[in-house]
């Protein structure tokens, strides 16, 4: 059932979600290319993949205290290790348990860029569709009826509103995330949802990525300012929205502050 704030009855979607859509479109353009592996997927234990970075320096994974002591250096090892080959952890970062057991500071990396729960511009109203099952799933069941019944969950239509943040000063310092690696993640966001389609939700886009750049690596501006001057409404003389065409989206450049300039993709 798509998920909604009980309160208000607003559309969500959460980070988790989007950021699966991006490291899926990123392993299949980047397939079997050197440094865009995915740490988070499925059928691999991550612990699988921690034990590469020990085998990389030969260190044993069970004894990763007593390998500190004899190379201090080797937290930014692992660290840069996994960051290299592993495009999600320069990323979005990564929580490595191997290395959390191990009392090593690299086991949490904290990555530049996040992203937050997308919102609905307005409420949503979820709708229960009943079908109609040909296929019976047991024999026993099959002696007794022709068909079943079952459900799919709808939202007519929605525009979602996500907002994330890249740190400039992270990705230098810490997990070493390029500017190669940033326009895969602009193209990531405006095609994460042309792999993944299905029936229920197969015209799902993002229709636009607004993106702001500061001069400066800390940033000329917090980042509410900045979300601040895009608007996103209905159009008065529309009371049902069924189509992007039903919103206006609207972006106040005359109110940037200094060192800020936009960019819209879409």
């Amino acid at each position: 059932m798509p998920r909604i704030d009980p309160e208000t009855g607003y559309g969500l979607v959460t980070d988790v979600c989007l950021k699966r859509k991006i490291r899926n479109y990123v392993e299949a353009v980047k397939e079997g290319q050197p440094g865009y592996r995915i740490y988070v997927k499925d059928n691999v234990p991550l612990n699988r993949s921690d034990a590469e970075a020990c085998t990389y320096l030969g260190v044993n994974p069970g004894k990763l205290k007593e390998a500190k002591k004899k190379d201090a250096n080797l937290d930014e090892k692992i660290r840069d290790f996994m960051c290299s080959n592993f495009y999600d952890i320069r990323t979005f970062g990564a929580v490595m348990t191997t290395f959390v057991k191990g009392a090593l500071n690299c086991g949490q990396v904290r990555g530049p860029v996040q992203i937050g729960f997308a919102r609905s511009v307005d409420p949503i109203v979820p709708q229960e569709v009943t079908i109609t099952r040909i296929a019976i799933t047991t024999e026993a069941d099959a002696e007794k009826k022709g068909t079943e019944m079952g459900r799919k969950y709808i939202v007519p239509y929605g525009l979602y509103r996500a907002e994330g943040y890249v740190s400039a000063n992270l990705a230098r310092k810490t997990t070493g995330f390029s500017q190669e690696d940033l326009e895969l993640f602009w193209q990531a966001i405006l095609n994460m949802f042309e792999l993944d389609h299905s029936a229920a939700r197969g015209k799902m886009a993002v229709r636009e990525l607004i993106v702001f750049r500061h001069s400066s690596e800390f940033g000329n501006a917090p980042a509410y300012k900045l979300f601040d001057v895009v608007k996103a409404e209905r159009k008065a003389e529309v009371t049902a929205p069924r189509c992007y065409a039903d919103y206006q989206v609207l972006v106040h450049e005359e109110n940037l502050p200094d060192g800020v300039t936009c960019l819209r993709m879409g």
